[in-house]
């Protein structure tokens, strides 16, 4: 193992990369999973705060239908409308949180004819708004939080990596230059001696 380093015609710069190499193959395989595990660890936690808080101010409650939509809500790209989704639009009525009553233009989860009841999702005021988050939800969300963390410190890493092995290179070729400067325009002639 010693011959290969002290080998006379392995250049400082080659042992300054391998080393870079060995410290980026261990920080991308140590470090870069602990930072993802620690990012997702917080955002799992910040979800779980944010799913508490969903579940102590959102409400289902039954929303009953008044009378159809007569025409679809405006929507600035027509080509995104469909007629499947006028048919979704209610005009109906529900009873808030509060106990006070409600009544507005909402979605349908499916098709509907007036006097039907689904559930709907409210605030404390009694505003429908969507569904609160759940945990797994939280934890998906979390997941690939870590994930991108861990991808983006292995990138990180890399370039680093990358930049420090073109700086070597660019020192390296400097070196070149300087000998073949040294060494001069009669090097290899047989009449110049060397």
């Amino acid at each position: 193992m010693r011959a290969r380093w002290r080998n006379p015609l392995r250049r400082r710069t080659d042992r300054i990369e391998s080393l870079l190499t060995v410290l980026t193959v261990l920080l991308i395989g140590l470090g870069a999973p602990v930072a993802g595990a620690k990012a997702g660890g917080a955002v799992h936690d910040a979800l779980l705060a944010t799913v508490r808080a969903q579940a102590a101010h959102r409400h289902l409650v039954w929303a009953t239908v008044d009378r159809l939509a007569t025409r679809a809500p405006m929507d600035p790209d027509p080509e995104t409308s469909s007629r499947h989704d006028s048919h979704l639009r209610v005009i109906a009525r529900w009873t808030a949180w509060d106990g006070s009553p409600r009544m507005g233009r909402i979605g349908a989860p499916r098709p509907v004819e007036p006097g039907d009841r689904f559930r709907i999702w409210t605030d404390d005021r009694g505003l429908v708004i969507p569904r609160p988050m759940d945990e797994s939800t939280a934890a998906t969300h979390a997941t690939l939080a870590g994930l991108g963390v861990a991808a983006c410190a292995g990138g990180l890493v890399e370039g680093a990596r990358r930049l420090a092995v073109r700086q070597q290179m660019v020192r390296r070729y400097r070196r070149w230059d300087e000998a073949w400067a040294r060494a001069g325009q009669t090097w290899g002639r047989a009449d110049a001696g060397n």
